[in-house]
């Protein structure tokens, strides 16, 4: 199947990462891929830079609870503390993540998204980097944390942060191929 057929979730919530989510979303729109928002807020989310500066607003394509895997070829989870934070406590959001994994589907997360991994007791096992202060949750987790730009085991593609996207946004571009 061409890219240009492909769908792609991007699970995120009010105070993602903008860099994060519109970095990903223009380089995988731009290969032809369908891209929506799937969200447990409603209505418009405010995106953040660095967590303390308000950036953009983006619109809520389809909320989580009525999201499936089998109607996605990949999902993305954008970083962002607050972001992040919100959806592993979400339980919709968390067996969203689940159902891609239990499908064998692509699972890109980058910076604090890989919380979310741990929450749903996907790092267990898993070779993984994210972001350096979420390090130690992820070891405790079980994963195998690594101090590299992007790292690729089975399904499962992460990155460590903003600096990172040319490196992650061509992994996820070569996952979804």
């Amino acid at each position: 199947m061409a890219v240009s057929e492909k769908k792609v979730a991007f699970l995120l919530t009010r105070g993602v990462e903008q860099g994060e989510l519109t970095s990903p979303r223009a380089a995988l729109d731009g290969a032809g891929a369908t891209t929506v928002i799937v969200s447990p807020a409603e209505g418009t989310l405010q995106a953040m830079e660095g967590d303390w500066e308000h950036a953009d607003t983006f619109d809520v394509d389809v909320p989580v609870a009525q999201a499936r895997a089998e109607d996605y070829d990949m999902l993305v989870l954008p970083g962002g503390t607050l972001n992040a934070d919100s959806l592993r406590l979400d339980e919709d959001a968390v067996a969203l993540v689940k159902a891609f994994f239990a499908a064998g589907k692509p699972v890109a997360a980058i910076c604090h998204a890989p919380w979310i991994l741990a929450q749903a007791d996907l790092a267990r096992g898993r070779k993984l980097t994210s972001y350096i202060s979420i390090r130690t949750d992820l070891v405790n987790a079980g994963a195998e944390w690594e101090d590299s730009e992007v790292v690729v085991d089975g399904n499962l593609i992460t990155s460590r942060n903003p600096g990172d996207l040319d490196a992650f946004n061509r992994a996820i571009a070569a996952a979804l191929s």
